[in-house]
């Protein structure tokens, strides 16, 4: 038998999934850090820590498990996407990494457009200037820390700088790269126009692979000290959504899932690169060669409800250590007590600004329609309800490029709740298939790894072989169906009616 890793470096935690051939997991552990956010808006963690927490896991699932480190032949990365690594020319860390989430780079948005235009930036890179992408944060390094700048001699995204560790190469691989507004997605390569643009030279830039392929071994250093062999080969692997697809089985045509992680997406596979002309979706290469996806993305996903908790669930998080539940458990039960529509309470989810469909990095969340009457019962429910909404937004998206799938899996954090299954299935009116992989981001690189380690010819074949199948298919009730989209309506009309004043709001001193 043989054995390969997925790790997947997340926003608040890395995990690492040691998986037999056929895809069952042989062991797994976690390790947490902090993100920082020095200002309002911002985001940023140490890279160091993820390198930390790799090592840690990944001797932790070697050890525990037992398995011969000759026969864990290959190992798969799945990153948070779009977080700026700088190194100078000692590959010394020079700053702390910008994270997906940051919204600092509003000018520098404006200016890669005028720089550009935007018909160019959405031609090459498949996607409008936004503030979450690596393009946008490495101008602004340039334009308020030019000693930093001028040091940095490479550019990496937060797994190609934990592969470096691991490995010694710079390598990156087309998936997560789409997401840095340097590579040109329709040719999968980088781009010249985009590069030359930010005053960087190509050399910065790791060399581009597809997902499945070798970019290395893991080196000496990395073997010592997690138990690995040198012989164990490091492939591509993918962005974090990228992973998941495959994860999933998401691999071919009219296939899509959700996501309500930190943030939360609605995620299709095509075979052709369809663009948005608006660029409200994002369209990437995807981790099976020669496809690409589109999808929409939520800031604020299962971050609104975590932020919830954190500040206003003291009670719950006590019950829950008393009762020995996770307290999202406790968190769903109150709000199943609650009707549709939150008795009129409706949440605008843009704690961290917004991507789809608004393109915003100055809106911020709303509770709207708050009366003496609500409880905080309501108040968690409306939060659930109002990232379903800004979910169905990106559907809607979809359907408006002809991508209309006929049903959902659905996946992250948030899949564990049975109620936000549900909302989802109703808001979408389409049946809902929760992932029984509760690791699709791990066990997709896995499954990229086990392609790189020839265990497997390609990618759908290894998913055929390795992705766990489920019936627990929920259908969706027309009753409810009418009640969500008649909420959503107004969800949706409040944020024309609130955009001037986020703008205002924002330039405030």
């Amino acid at each position: 038998m043989k054995y390969v890793i997925g790790i997947d470096l997340g926003t608040s935690a890395t995990k690492t999934v040691l998986f037999d051939e056929t895809g069952k997991i042989t062991a797994s552990e976690s390790y947490d850090y902090p993100m920082y956010q020095p200002h309002n808006g911002w985001a940023e963690q140490n890279p160091e820590d993820w390198y930390n927490a790799a090592i840690t896991t990944l001797n932790s699932v070697v050890s525990k498990s037992g398995v011969n480190k000759k026969d864990i032949v290959s190992l798969g990365i799945s990153g948070q996407m779009h977080g700026l690594v700088m190194l100078d020319e000692g590959c010394n860390v020079l700053r702390p990494s910008i994270l997906w989430c940051d919204q600092r780079t509003a000018k520098e948005c404006e200016q890669l457009t005028e720089m550009l235009g935007r018909d160019t930036l959405i031609k090459i890179t498949a996607n409008p200037a936004l503030t979450g992408f690596t393009a946008s944060k490495i101008l602004w390094v340039k334009n308020n820390e030019p000693e930093i700048f001028d040091k940095c001699r490479h550019i990496l995204l937060p797994k190609d700088y934990l592969r470096f560790r691991l490995t010694g190469e710079f390598a990156t691989e087309v998936s997560d790269a789409s997401g840095m507004q340097l590579l040109d997605v329709p040719n999968r390569k980088w781009s010249d126009v985009m590069i030359n643009t930010l005053g960087i030279k190509e050399e910065y830039l790791a060399k581009v692979y597809e997902s499945p392929e070798i970019t290395g071994y893991i080196n000496e250093d990395t073997a010592e000290k997690t138990g690995l062999s040198t012989k164990t080969t490091v492939v591509g692997g993918a962005g974090d959504n990228a992973a998941a697809a495959v994860g999933m089985g998401v691999v071919t045509e009219g296939k899509a899932f959700t996501t309500i992680g930190t943030s939360g997406v609605v995620f299709a596979h095509t075979d052709n690169p369809i663009i948005d002309p608006e660029g409200r979706v994002h369209t990437f290469c995807c981790a099976v060669p020669n496809a690409w996806h589109v999808m929409g993305v939520t800031q604020g996903a299962g971050l609104s409800l975590q932020w919830f908790k954190n500040n206003f669930c003291y009670e719950e998080k006590q019950q829950a250590k008393d009762e020995n539940k996770d307290v999202y458990q406790i968190t769903d039960e109150k709000a199943k007590n609650i009707p549709i529509g939150c008795d009129k309470l409706i949440y605008l989810p843009y704690l961290m600004g917004e991507r789809t469909p608004h393109l915003d990095p100055d809106c911020r969340g709303v509770f709207f329609g708050l009366s003496a009457m609500h409880t905080k019962s309501h108040l968690i429910r409306a939060v659930m309800e109002g990232v379903t909404y800004s979910l169905y937004d990106c559907l809607l998206v979809l359907k408006e490029m002809n991508i209309a799938p006929l049903s959902m899996l659905l996946c992250g954090g948030g899949s564990k709740s049975k109620l936000w299954k549900s909302m989802i299935c109703n808001t979408f009116a389409m049946p809902v298939e929760t992932s029984k992989s509760s690791e699709a981001p791990a066990l997709g690189v896995a499954i990229l790894a086990a392609v790189g380690a020839g265990i497997y010819p390609d990618v759908k074949t290894a998913c055929l072989n390795m992705v766990p199948s489920d019936s627990n298919i929920t259908e969706p009730v027309e009753t409810d169906t009418k009640l969500y989209r008649s909420y959503h309506k107004i969800y949706a009309s409040l944020y024309a009616s609130l955009k001037e004043n986020y703008k205002a709001l924002a330039n405030m001193q």
